[in-house]
């Protein structure tokens, strides 16, 4: 009998055979890999172009806003700039007003306005192969070589930090999607709040690459999206051939997150966590790195170190949870 799989990413041991050996120029630098969160060409002289895609498949709510931000996310977590973007939106036939396009337009034009992006084209459809909004977008950003960042490029020995807050998407979308069911339990202003999160402290994490890029030499970064810290750490580890282990205290994660998290019984550490940051640096540099994000007002934390890939991932003396499939498709 044919194995049904779960809602969420492709599991990792489907996956990566299915990348490996696909067709490719020379011009590719950074191709399809597993724990690589954009693509790199070369191009003119030492520029490389910096391609990246993701969907939005929990949201239903500012689900323009959520697709060029994670979509920009991609191309800062390799340290280049985003520029330009396309979106293909599929609405579900029989039930799409024209306000509810003109609503998501002008959500992606928000996010582009304020992130400096070309939305240059797409494809808009409605259709009966989908029962609610499907959005995906591509984003294209330039880097030169020398300053590209890869999840490949993570060593031994050095120490793992995290840009933000754990699970700040889970926790706008726990507080927007479930408004209804959640009110019996928490107050107005908690859950107004709650959905804020999509803004303040945000799913965005341009700015914060920039900052760590600017500072120190970083040997890797990595978006934590479906999955969480937990998949985003196993991802980095895949990309560099590695294993690693997180240090057996709290991480930073807001009350409110915690709150909500309680509340439905998740694991922070599994939840959607777009507006973090992962990077790996020498322990040396550790320093000078939380010192240029505590000026610029970012949370951060060292929270654990790479390590051979025989001893796996951990955290402290236990395995670190597979999660195969986001914490929050228990719930939505």
């Amino acid at each position: 009998m044919a194995l049904i799989l779960p809602a969420g990413k492709i599991p990792a041991a489907l996956l990566e055979p299915l990348l490996r050996n696909l067709p490719k120029s020379e011009q590719v630098l950074v191709g399809a890999r597993y724990g690589e969160d954009a693509a790199v060409v070369a191009g003119r002289d030492e520029e490389c172009w910096v391609i990246t895609t993701d969907p939005i498949t929990f949201a239903t709510d500012q689900l323009g806003w959520y697709l060029a931000q994670v979509n920009a996310n991609d191309i800062a977590s390799m340290g280049a700039t985003p520029e330009f973007f396309t979106a293909t939106l599929l609405f579900p036939a029989g039930k799409t007003t024209a306000e509810q396009v003109e609503e998501c337009f002008r959500q992606v034009r928000q996010a582009c306005l304020e992130l400096g992006i070309s939305w240059i084209g797409g494809h808009t459809e409605v259709t009966s192969a989908v029962s609610q909004t499907v959005a995906c977008g591509q984003m294209i950003g330039r880097v030169e070589r020398s300053r590209l960042v890869t999840s490949s490029g993570a060593r031994d020995g050095d120490d793992i930090v995290l840009i933000g807050l754990l699970g700040v998407e889970g926790t706008a979308l726990l507080a927007r999607e479930k408004r209804g069911e959640l009110s019996a339990h928490f107050a107005p202003e908690f859950l107004d709040r709650a959905a804020r999160f999509l803004f303040d402290p945000g799913i965005g994490i341009t700015q914060a690459a920039k900052i760590a890029c600017r500072a120190v030499e970083l040997h890797a970064m990595h978006d934590p999206t479906e999955g969480g810290l937990g998949a985003a750490v196993r991802e980095l580890g895949a990309a560099c051939g590695l294993g690693a282990v997180l240090f057996d205290q709290p991480h930073p994660v807001a009350e409110t997150t915690q709150a909500l998290c309680a509340f439905f019984g998740l694991d922070v550490l599994g939840l959607i966590s777009s507006g973090s940051l992962l990077v790996a640096c020498d322990p040396s540099q550790t320093p000078r790195l939380l010192e240029a994000l505590r000026r610029a007002d970012l949370p951060a934390a060292r929270i654990g170190q790479m390590q051979p890939a025989s001893l796996g991932f951990r955290i402290g003396a236990r395995p670190l949870p597979v999660y195969e499939r986001d914490e929050l498709a228990r719930v939505l």
